[in-house]
């Protein structure tokens, strides 16, 4: 499975819709172990070409700081699980936590 993290200065950027990088993450649900880690340039902004575009890299979830409702709905069409509220940490930090079922999410950090 492979988890999305966008990035801003090597850790999980608060607001993902403007940052300049994804981690994409591979993991193994099975043995609960990080595979590969891959960091690609996101493309230049556009309201609605995330979800597609990283649905096309294999995501099946995006772990974010905040994120819009928009972006969320569009994320669920694209069969992608959202969590929102991480905090800043490196991308291997967060997956660990959500593989070990202990990544905390709290309040939604965007506002639209």
């Amino acid at each position: 499975m492979k988890i999305a993290i966008p990035l801003a200065e090597g850790k999980l950027a608060q607001h993902f819709g403007h940052c300049a990088s994804f981690a994409i993450v591979d993991v193994d649900m099975e043995t609960k172990k990080i595979i590969k880690r891959e960091d690609i340039a996101a493309p230049e902004h556009q309201p609605g070409l995330l979800p597609p575009w990283l649905a096309e890299r294999g995501a099946k979830v995006i772990i974010a700081g905040g994120m819009g409702s928009r972006a969320q709905d569009l994320f669920a069409q694209q069969g992608i699980q959202v969590i929102v509220g991480a905090a800043a940490d490196t991308p291997e930090g967060i997956v660990n936590e959500y593989l070990a079922g202990t990544l905390k999410s709290g309040d939604n950090l965007c506002d639209h």
